[in-house]
């Protein structure tokens, strides 16, 4: 149960970092908005490029991704045994 609340939590935390970057992108420029929502390689760019205003929505995208490993972990058949 708790693996599940951990998958959901860091899944939803990680779709608001996430948000928040590509509204970022878009604040900066239309181009820039565009190149991260369609094209991963630009998205790196752009968060090493504007990190100042990249920070914040970075840090919570790996934030929910350590629940999410977390939770995955805690419901694997590996670590029940």
């Amino acid at each position: 149960m708790l693996s599940a609340v951990l998958l959901l939590v860091g899944g939803v935390i990680m779709l608001v970092g996430s948000l928040m970057f590509v509204v970022n992108a878009f604040k900066v420029s239309v181009a820039w908005g565009l190149g991260v929502l369609f094209l991963a390689p630009v998205g790196l760019v752009f968060l090493v490029k504007n990190w100042k205003e990249s920070k914040v929505s970075f840090l919570i995208q790996i934030g929910g991704l350590a629940l999410v490993v977390a939770g995955a972990l805690l419901g694997s058949p590996v670590a029940t045994q």
